[in-house]
């Protein structure tokens, strides 16, 4: 059962937390997280790109010339694709990209990605973790403690911590979100990852 120091909002330790085997310490299965990010990608793309072919351009009702002895090649509408102007041939159209996954393999890809970062020592277990008034300074303050200022960070919380998440909004590489919104992208993209305390208890409640 892998074990990780509980941290305080100061940077010191303040105890030790037992984690479970169900959810961070999971084998790494490199070709099931590659489905659920390209899945998770791949539903945030509105697929509203559009484009007409011959039969939508309006005009090129009158044929431009007549078939024979004008020295031009023959032709039947001036909105023909080989046309300036003209439809487009096997051109974009609204559709959706959305992808479908099991629920017991995005839970597993979650545990992956969970149990990585716990082994290459990125998930870090803060007791207390919230601001007493939303200022960008206490957030930077607090990535400075645990040497994080220039790296990417992820903030993951219980949806309560309203000041926090205002704090590192204005923070290019940092971002936050809960429980409820993990996702393996997220997970992955950051080389530093605060949980609250309280907050693993839930995600080994769902994903367990």
């Amino acid at each position: 059962m892998p074990k990780l120091s509980v941290y305080n909002m100061s940077g010191e330790i303040t105890g030790e937390i037992e984690l479970s085997d169900a959810v961070f310490g999971v084998e790494f299965n490199g070709p099931l997280v590659h489905q659920a990010v390209i899945r998770q990608l791949a539903n945030q793309r509105q697929g509203t790109s559009s484009t007409k072919t011959r039969g939508m351009v309006s005009g090129g009702g009158r044929k431009p010339w007549k078939q024979k002895r004008t020295g031009h090649a023959r032709s039947g509408s001036n909105r023909s694709p080989v046309w300036v102007g003209g439809g487009t041939v096997f051109g974009p159209h609204p559709r959706s990209y959305a992808q479908k996954m099991n629920r017991k393999a995005r839970r597993l890809a979650l545990c992956c990605c969970l149990s990585v970062k716990a082994a290459d020592s990125e998930l870090i277990v803060v007791e207390g973790l919230g601001f007493d008034a939303p200022k960008t300074k206490s957030a930077v303050a607090f990535l400075k403690a645990f040497e994080a200022a220039d790296t990417k960070a992820l903030f993951i919380t219980d949806g309560t911590c309203d000041n926090l998440e205002l704090s590192v909004r204005n923070l290019p590489k940092v971002k936050a979100i809960t429980n409820m919104g993990l996702n393996c992208f997220d997970i992955l993209n950051s080389n530093k990852i605060f949980l609250a305390k309280e907050v693993v208890e839930k995600i080994e409640e769902v994903l367990a």
